[in-house]
């Protein structure tokens, strides 16, 4: 057996080019000439993708990532997004391939997979994702209108030092959503302070900070004080409709009985749906705005809630909106 291919002279690549040429194939060409056959199919690939079988000149060192290993570094972090650069830098090493963990992020990035926050979603039961696709085909031709006169409301806790940061994951773009992407979640995280909101198309409207234990009762006070108020200021029509989640205070007897006494009309609502309310892009950008001010204790946490809700632009509710049937 010759050397390897790339110690063979120029000679013999002419050589293997001129019988594969005269119609032989590579056996009859690796048995004539005492060549392995992957050497002879090398040789005539390169032939025919250049046109020569010089040796082409080189833009610096050759890459320390070999095709194969490329190929495990792909299939790995396809298999899970989670694996840290570090993790795959051991799994190369292992294969005898030793090379920078940076390398490895800019290998996997000309290949389509950066490093990206996963997107965080509520851990979802097949009786949970039933009742949100019935949601959306129940939905599916209601009129611009009725979306543009529903009043949404949500409450969440803002922290007094900010959200941590996550791990990366690796995915390729528009896979944000894949269920292998998304790190669940529950709801109830730890806060400093809770606060109530609602707003429609028309703008923001009022932001109540609970105070204490949430129950039905204070629920019920939340409502009574904000929301015919928030209807009259954003100008909604007579049909407009109350959007709630299933959270036990909104749905109990009570809660029930107030609501339908004081005819407000709401939303039929999938559980575990936060994702599918627009408010819940309002709230990101709240909590990065007062984040962003350094709060230092609860009370000016509280100010800066109220501060910052009240600066949302309309314009911005109006797209959260438009954008609903989409």
């Amino acid at each position: 057996i010759m050397p390897r291919s790339k110690e063979i002279q120029e000679q013999m690549r002419t050589e293997v080019i001129e019988i594969y040429q005269s119609g032989k194939g590579y056996k009859a060409i690796s048995k004539a000439l005492g060549l392995q056959r992957t050497t002879v199919r090398a040789i005539i690939h390169k032939w025919q993708k250049h046109g020569t079988v010089v040796n082409l000149p080189r833009s610096g060192r050759p890459t320390k990532i070999t095709p194969r290993a490329q190929r495990r570094l792909i299939r790995e972090v396809t298999k899970d997004p989670r694996t840290t650069s570090k993790e795959l830098q051991a799994s190369l090493a292992s294969i005898k391939v030793s090379v920078h963990d940076s390398t490895i992020r800019k290998r996997l990035g000309k290949n389509g997979l950066h490093g990206r926050f996963p997107r965080r979603k509520p851990l979802l039961s097949k009786k949970n994702i039933r009742a949100r696709l019935n949601f959306a085909k129940k939905h599916l031709n209601d009129c611009q209108d009725f979306w543009e006169n529903t009043l949404w409301t949500d409450e969440t806790k803002v922290e007094l030092f900010g959200r941590q940061m996550s791990r990366y994951i690796w995915r390729k773009r528009n896979t944000a959503f894949q269920k292998k992407n998304i790190i669940p979640t529950v709801k109830y995280g730890g806060g400093s302070v809770m606060v109530w909101g609602c707003f429609a198309a028309s703008g923001p409207g009022r932001l109540a900070v609970i105070d204490g234990t949430m129950n039905s009762t204070v629920y019920q006070k939340i409502l009574k004080e904000n929301v015919r108020p928030s209807v009259c200021q954003l100008k909604l029509k007579r049909s407009w409709v109350l959007q709630q989640d299933n959270d036990p205070k909104h749905t109990s007897k009570s809660t029930s009985e107030w609501l339908k006494k004081n005819k407000m009309k709401t939303l039929e609502w999938p559980s575990q749906s936060p994702d599918l309310n627009p408010i819940e892009m309002l709230w990101h950008d709240l909590k990065k705005a007062v984040h962003a001010r350094k709060p230092s204790n609860k009370a000016e946490l509280q100010q800066f809630c109220k501060d910052e809700w009240a600066k949302i632009p309309p314009e911005l509710c109006k797209r959260l909106i438009a954008s609903y049937r989409c």
